[in-house]
């Protein structure tokens, strides 16, 4: 067996998250774990490989507690839209692709994220009609690739969009209802056999690319399937993930289809528990969180793609009093448009001070930054193991240059990370001991071959999604009124207004 190659990283500053402080520390890497950290100067063999920290902040690599590499190649190409309307342009935006397509985009999500300082992510790939081992390990492949950790989570249902919102499916003209037939899932047999044979093949080294099963919204699949994909969980000592309460529409749903919350109906299922991630949580209530943190389950706060959507503004710190585990994440390209973790902690802090004036219920730059790290470490099943630069976890250090604006002056790390920086101080990129990014370039790929590879996917695939386009401009005007109408609908929680009561129900 090869000897483990040792790296000494000196002369650089070590962000210290609760003491908004950073001195100045040696640290000494074997193989792809931190051995030590001490003062400048401290011993390392001789034979060490030395890097110059000089005039670098390090901080823990950022985790994405939430996002779907498929979304990659449709950045930008949505403006003013609902989330119920991003499903409904899913056959636009991500239909045809290709194997080759599935990694490409993985391989873009993957290359902005590192390049922005984020060095693991938990990735609910979406395919049509049910999931592929082949797509699961390109996706996979992708991450290895470009040297990031990640686990790929299929997300899937057995009921279609228009199945799962009721009485929208009525609302359709007799020909619309036709042209969304094709839109029907797979059975959820197929789709647990589909999961269970990828599960049972995954090549990848599952310490640094996992899997997980995430059932993509709760009302969007029968509770057979729920109980199948939890089983599956379980079978295979694999985490759990699902878009819960993102909407108001989908808190309404819960209400009208279970007579409770969709958290309070997959509690019932047995779902919820330490390896259960909520994506998003809007809408959920002070019992929700309660829930959550009781059975030790996770949020992936998604700020951006929250305001993004419409969907509202999500409560970090009811989540932090009723102590659940609240990692931060990016969502998708589709509809927040870039990976960039260290906006959405930015937006998370906002967000928190936007839901109203008591100052002190505001969550701390202490607490976003442990979210982005420690939080969404946790959620990704790998908290014992990054989230932290410390001994004994794995070497995934983010190197930011004290001579970028960003960091003129330099006043308070913790602060000015949350609510200063925004990935453009971004100099070099450490996974797991290797330099993935140096002085601002990805060492992993080429990127003008990138480029040229996802332009002519974009031009391709516009192309062959043209009639899905234009049912979609169909579709919008009928999903477009139904589900904001639906959502005029009271309920005892209100994420618009402070944690007041809904407007509807004021009047």
């Amino acid at each position: 067996m090869a000897k483990a190659t040792h790296t000494i990283i000196r002369g650089g500053r070590l962000l210290d998250i609760r003491a908004h402080a950073a001195p100045k520390a040696d640290i000494l890497v074997k193989g792809d774990t931190i051995a030590a950290i001490g003062r400048p100067g401290m011993p390392a063999p001789q034979d060490a490989t030395v890097i110059d920290a000089r005039d670098r902040l390090m901080h823990p690599g950022l985790i994405n507690g939430h996002t779907h590499s498929h979304g990659n190649l449709a950045k930008g190409m949505l403006d003013r839209i609902t989330l119920e309307l991003l499903l409904t342009a899913g056959p636009w935006t991500n239909g045809n692709r290709t194997l080759e397509d599935k990694y490409l985009s993985a391989t873009i999500g993957a290359a902005e994220m590192v390049l922005k300082g984020c060095t693991a992510a938990y990735d609910l790939i979406g395919e049509f009609p049910m999931p592929s081992p082949e797509g699961l390990a390109a996706v996979g492949q992708a991450y290895r690739d470009v040297g990031m950790r990640a686990v790929v989570a299929p997300m899937v249902a057995d009921l279609s969009f228009f199945e799962a919102i009721p009485g929208l499916i009525d609302r359709l003209s007799p020909g619309l209802r036709q042209d969304v037939e094709r839109f029907r899932l797979a059975p959820y047999k197929s789709s647990v056999a589909a999961m269970r044979k990828a599960l049972k093949g995954w090549k990848l080294d599952r310490h640094d690319i996992g899997m997980a099963v995430a059932p993509t919204i709760p009302h969007h699949c029968s509770d057979d399937f729920l109980l199948a994909c939890l089983k599956l969980a379980r079978d295979f000592g694999v985490g759990l993930h699902s878009h819960v309460a993102e909407s108001k529409v989908q808190a309404v749903v819960g209400y009208q289809r279970y007579g409770s919350t969709l958290l309070a109906h997959m509690d019932a299922l047995g779902l919820v528990g330490p390896d259960f991630t909520v994506a998003h949580g809007v809408w959920l209530d002070d019992d929700d969180n309660k829930r959550l943190g009781d059975k030790g389950g996770s949020v992936s706060h998604n700020p951006g793609s929250n305001m993004r959507l419409g969907n509202g503004l999500a409560d970090m710190r009811g989540m932090l009093d009723r102590k659940v585990n609240v990692g931060i994440g990016t969502d998708g390209a589709s509809c927040s448009d870039n990976q960039n973790m260290y906006e959405n902690m930015r937006l998370a802090s906002m967000v928190s001070k936007s839901r109203g004036p008591d100052w002190q219920r505001w969550v701390t730059t202490d607490e976003v930054l442990e979210a982005a790290t420690v939080g969404s470490a946790r959620a990704l099943g790998f908290g014992d193991k990054i989230g932290r630069v410390a001994e004994g976890y794995k070497a995934d250090i983010v190197f930011l240059d004290l001579h970028h604006v960003n960091w003129i002056p330099f006043n308070d790390p913790t602060n000015q990370i949350v609510h200063t920086e925004d990935g453009s101080a971004v100099h070099s990129v450490m996974i797991g001991g290797r330099i993935v990014v140096e002085n601002r370039r990805l060492l992993t790929l080429d990127m003008a071959e990138l480029a040229r590879k996802a332009e002519a996917a974009r031009a391709r695939l516009s192309a062959a999604n043209k009639p899905s386009k234009l049912l979609y401009d169909r579709l919008e005007k009928v999903v477009g009124t139904f589900c904001p109408g639906l959502a005029k609908t009271p309920l005892h929680i209100d994420r618009f207004g402070g944690g007041q009561h809904s407007h509807a129900h004021r009047h």
